[in-house]
């Protein structure tokens, strides 16, 4: 290594406050230019990481009108008077860019999610949700089955 690319290095590591750059050991170089363009294109876009952040982006703002909109829909939840000596359980945004397989942009996600984490079971809730697949699915892994005996 040159005492150019030694000091390069230093100063962009002290600058990211990472001591051993990626960028020193990967390269992209053997991807295909859509795929180059699908990593650059992932990489350099920025999701918000707070309420505020989003709410300054009308993108953001649309994509958790739609979001709430859905919960609301789907009577996700029912208010109810909050039991004594119970603290009410927060939630937090949640932001991502979805994006399709060859790169570009499908839309923005975000999702409210509730801090479950500060749960106590018994106190705070006596069931869990699960997921439940969708009977499309069901019927194509049956049939895969069935045509592999």
């Amino acid at each position: 290594m040159s005492p150019l690319s030694a000091s390069t290095t230093k100063s962009s590591s002290s600058r990211s406050g990472t001591q051993y750059l990626l960028s020193s050991f990967i390269s992209y170089q053997s991807l295909s230019p859509s795929h180059q363009l699908f990593i650059n294109t992932i990489t350099n876009t920025l999701e918000p990481t707070t309420y505020e952040q989003a709410l300054s982006d009308p993108k953001w703002f649309e994509a958790m009108r739609t979001e709430f909109n859905a919960l609301e829909n789907q009577k996700t939840w029912s208010l109810v008077p909050l039991p004594p000596n119970c603290r009410p359980i927060g939630s937090k945004w949640v932001f991502r860019i979805k994006y399709q397989s060859d790169g570009s942009m499908e839309r923005y996600k975000a999702c409210l999610v509730a801090k479950g984490f500060i749960q106590t079971e018994g106190l705070d809730y006596h069931e869990t949700f699960s997921p439940v697949a969708k009977l499309t699915t069901v019927r194509c892994l049956l049939a895969l089955a069935a045509v592999r005996n």
